[in-house]
């Protein structure tokens, strides 16, 4: 698997990303050179619904609104909140990727059973060069992680860690970023919250990886670690422009010049990433957002990431006969 998986996490997976306000860094797309810039302008324009997080879809008398979400607490919130807000009091249910009861079901099965995130196989140092844990090692107690501890976990799940930069650990234990804050309201305003998807989908993704592709992630992980605040700065600075695709391309271009790799092997793992980790379970969602738009007005909360793309949640809907219109926060 290519680099991007850990830093998608923050996205896809697990309610970790970066506090703007707790991390500085420079967004990386700025910085690039005027023509890799405008190739990845390209690239994502190339995409459809390539930007945006707030969009109203209706088909007939049915109406879904959908909201592309950050998960961390970031003050920019607020805004974006107070525009979602009259249509979760509107809506007869809101539907966001896990709900109260997938998430303490999650939490509970962590606690009782620690092998989900244990290997039964070689330790990291085992299969690891030494340079490569010793760098791990620095980048795990920086985030206040024992490599001895860590040296048992599935390396899927250590990547998910590293996609953490040490200045959002904190803002990551009580996580509140536009789902949370969504279900808030929803509950304040008595509207049912219902999940997407089944509490144990992060381990049936992650089972699909071979031990050498989950090792890759955190080899390719390693060398951004210099430059970990720059990504959260730019996922989280993009998210707010409504630009999330532009770093799933930004990163896909970047791959292309990565040691060992041609551009059309780093584009076949992304569009297998994108697959596995996006399209797939947009597919999956669509019957249960069609169900929930039959029985009246429904607010779909899900990660920005999602929205974007030939197979996001927005071009489904399309293909179903909606109609999509661009609200903005």
């Amino acid at each position: 698997m290519a680099r991007l998986i850990p830093t998608l996490c923050l996205f896809l997976v697990i309610s970790a990303g970066a506090a703007r306000a707790a991390c500085v860094g420079t967004d990386l797309i700025d910085t690039l050179p005027p023509a890799e810039r405008a190739l990845v302008e390209s690239e994502t324009a190339l995409q459809p619904f390539a930007e945006g997080n707030f969009w109203r879809a209706t088909r007939g008398e049915q109406r879904v609104i959908v909201a592309g979400t950050y998960h961390l607490e970031d003050p920019r919130h607020a805004a974006n909140l107070d525009r979602l807000r009259p249509f979760i009091e509107e809506a007869g249910v809101l539907l966001v990727e896990a709900g109260p009861e997938e998430e303490a079901k999650l939490k509970e099965a962590m606690a009782k059973d620690p092998s989900l995130m244990l290997s039964d196989g070689p330790t990291l140092p085992e299969v690891l060069s030494e340079g490569e844990w010793k760098t791990l090692s620095g980048a795990l107690r920086a985030r206040g992680i024992p490599p001895v501890l860590a040296s048992k976990f599935e390396p899927w799940y250590v990547s998910m860690t590293l996609a953490l930069p040490p200045c959002a650990i904190d803002a990551a234990k009580q996580p509140d970023g536009l789902d949370k804050m969504a279900m808030a309201a929803a509950r304040d305003a008595g509207v049912p919250v219902r999940s997407l998807e089944p509490w144990n989908t992060v381990f049936r993704l992650f089972a699909e990886l071979t031990p050498q592709e989950q090792l890759a992630m955190i080899r390719t992980a390693l060398p951004l670690e210099d430059r970990v605040e720059d990504l959260a700065v730019t996922l989280g600075d993009r998210y707010f422009a409504g630009e999330s695709r532009k770093v799933w391309e930004y990163m896909r271009l970047q791959t292309h010049a990565m040691p060992g790799y041609t551009p059309e092997a780093a584009d076949a793992e992304f569009a297998r990433m994108e697959e596995t980790l996006v399209t797939r379970r947009n597919r999956a969602w669509m019957p249960v957002i069609e169900a929930a738009a039959a029985e009246g007005p429904t607010v779909v909360a899900v990660g920005a990431l999602h929205l974007p793309g030939k197979g996001g949640v927005l071009a489904l809907l399309d293909e179903a006969g909606f109609r999509l219109e661009k609200l903005g926060f």
